[in-house]
């Protein structure tokens, strides 16, 4: 089974000029916590509710004047939409990630796929239980 079958099509993004509340809103609506960033129909990043968070609110930014690439992760953990489910899964264990951004072969932004979409759309009950083991087990800090 590929990606493609699986993932959540009709991604909605946010500009990296937008402001953190106007992203905040998005995800208020969308209720999403991430949001792909996109320039010129190509990802360009992702802005997370925990980016908002952490790397402004903490840090005491403007939401209202604060522009997401500010705060934005510039390098987005991707697979494509032609890749099997397992690739995939594999890409999530690997990184300890639950979500993955979905391109196609023209890097343009098709979907995203999640541990949600791989339990739902799969049925495949060992790849999922597999993959959700490995990416919540807890980091451990370097000293």
């Amino acid at each position: 089974m590929q990606v493609g079958q699986v993932m959540t099509r009709h991604v909605e993004c946010t500009r990296p000029d937008a402001t953190l509340q106007e992203a905040a809103a998005t995800m208020k609506q969308l209720e999403v916590g991430p949001l792909p960033v996109c320039e010129n129909d190509r990802l360009a990043g992702i802005v997370t509710d925990r980016d908002i968070t952490i790397r402004a609110t903490a840090e005491g930014l403007d939401p209202r004047t604060t522009l997401v690439r500010e705060v934005m992760t510039p390098s987005v953990i991707y697979c494509f939409d032609d890749q099997e489910v397992e690739e995939a899964a594999q890409l999530m264990k690997d990184l300890q990630v639950r979500r993955l951004a979905v391109l196609n072969r023209d890097k343009r932004l098709v979907g995203i796929i999640s541990l949600g979409d791989l339990a739902v759309e799969t049925g495949d009950d060992r790849l999922v239980g597999d993959t959700l083991e490995v990416v919540s087990e807890p980091n451990r800090p370097n000293r």
